[in-house]
């Protein structure tokens, strides 16, 4: 089993943590972890770009001349695709890019992500981490005697209200909880910041 030095929040070591080998040890699968992004990011996507058809566009009643006798291709709209001011033709409409993976697929992606954060050493745990009240500059604190001074994701088991807050204006770290833990925000940040009880929920759910 991996181990990890386990910290407080003064940046001090106070021991070690043993994490489960069948979460944070596994071998990365880097191409299913490719999937959960490319997942994530499509199901983000908002869909909502619109062309109008040539039904749509305003106007084109009348047929611009007669059928025969001009010289002229025939034309029944000056809202056909070919008139400036047309239809569009197969252009976009709105809809939902998401899909979604199959339910191992995403487990896996989910622990190869965690376990190649381990791999990294870009993995940080933490015995509690809590605050009195909203204070960003406390947050600050706690980072800097991490050492923490890249993009961090930190991951606790609840929702703490005032760290969430505490860490809002700081760019480059996100606090979530256990059950809004993701490839994504993971791959997506260059240390991982979990507490001791969120290291144990996430072992919980995907051992």
């Amino acid at each position: 089993m991996p181990k990890v030095t386990l910290y407080n929040q003064t940046g001090s070591q106070v021991g070690e943590i043993e994490l489960n080998d069948t979460v944070f040890g596994i071998e990365p699968n880097n191409h299913v972890v490719s999937e959960a992004v490319i997942s994530q990011r499509a199901s983000s996507r908002q869909g909502t770009s619109k062309v109008k058809n040539r039904s749509e566009v305003r106007g084109g009643g009348r047929k611009p001349w007669r059928q025969k006798g001009t010289g002229r291709a025939r034309q029944g709209s000056i809202r056909s695709p070919q008139w400036r001011g047309g239809g569009i033709v197969f252009g976009p409409v709105p809809r939902s890019y998401s899909y979604k993976l199959p339910k191992k697929v995403r487990r896996l992606a989910l622990k190869s992500a965690l376990s190649t954060k381990v791999l990294d050493n870009s993995i940080l745990v933490l015995d509690t981490l809590s605050f009195e009240a909203p204070k960003t500059k406390e947050f600050v604190s706690v980072l800097k005697n991490l050492s923490v001074d890249t993009k961090a994701l930190i991951v606790t088991s609840d929702t703490n209200e005032n760290v969430f807050l505490s860490a809002r204006n700081i760019p480059g770290v996100k606090v979530i909880d256990t059950k809004g833990i993701n490839v994504l925000d993971i791959v997506g940040h260059d240390k991982l910041i979990m507490t001791k009880d969120a290291v144990e929920k996430v072992e919980e759910v995907l051992a």
